[in-house]
């Protein structure tokens, strides 16, 4: 009876774990496919497509939130692929632009940071979590953290294996190319580290109180789990 009872309990989380991530996926697909997917801040267009990332890395875990990564990824090589602007080379190996030619690194660029995003956020949240043992606290700041840390990855491989052509392709001066990146960061970078910062915190709270957040747990805690007898945790 105990073991049929487990079992019943087992299945009932990996059925909530699945449809908790087919509802981000979903999340993350209307953002690439509408204009949902950049919010304008002050001067600056934000972009909405890593929060989705993070909070699967939050919600669920390091897999989770990796391959969530992934689709970000893929859908930024294929739009950079089919629906190119000047600079579409350093996200696509498929796209040239006159002497500028995209090559491995471009995928590097494309999926590289999005992977690393959902494998980082998971990882520090965890880290905060048990540390200020605020896990409200601790899914903003890694949903900050992580959003800066992807777009100086980002920004910073562009300007690794591609600084001169980048340039070049933007019609400014080499030496130029360091202060465009760090303003960047500073604006862009800065705007969605606060957007995925309060969405992570709301998010995480709302899940904690519906129970949603539960889901994230591996089977070996789903006793705890599915009785709420914990705050919710990615173990």
């Amino acid at each position: 009876m105990i073991k049929t009872t487990g079992s019943v309990q087992d299945r009932k989380l990996k059925t909530r774990r699945l449809t908790l991530f087919a509802m981000l996926l979903c999340v993350e697909l209307l953002l690439i496919f509408t204009p949902l997917g950049f919010v304008p801040v002050g001067p600056v267009n934000a972009t909405t497509l890593h929060i989705p990332v993070i909070l699967a890395a939050i919600l669920m875990g390091p897999l989770e939130g990796s391959a969530l990564g992934l689709v970000f990824g893929l859908s930024s090589l294929i739009k950079n692929t089919i629906a190119p602007t000047i600079t579409s080379f350093v996200f696509s190996p498929f796209y040239s632009l006159g002497e500028f030619r995209g090559n491995g690194w471009s995928v590097w660029i494309a999926l590289g940071p999005r992977i690393l995003l959902g494998l980082f956020a998971a990882l520090l949240f965890r880290f905060l979590r048990d540390t200020l043992k605020k896990p409200t606290l601790a899914a903003g700041l890694a949903a900050g953290v992580s959003t800066l840390l992807h777009t100086a990855m980002v920004m910073g491989s562009i300007y690794l294996f591609f600084g001169r052509d980048y340039a070049a392709a933007r019609q400014i001066g080499q030496s130029a190319l360091l202060t465009i990146i760090g303003t960047v960061i500073l604006t862009n970078g800065v705007a969605e580290l606060i957007i995925a910062a309060i969405v992570a915190m709301g998010v995480y709270r709302f899940s904690a109180k519906r129970g949603t957040a539960k889901a994230a747990k591996l089977p070996k805690t789903a006793d705890a789990a599915l009785n709420g007898k914990d705050e919710p945790h990615h173990e």
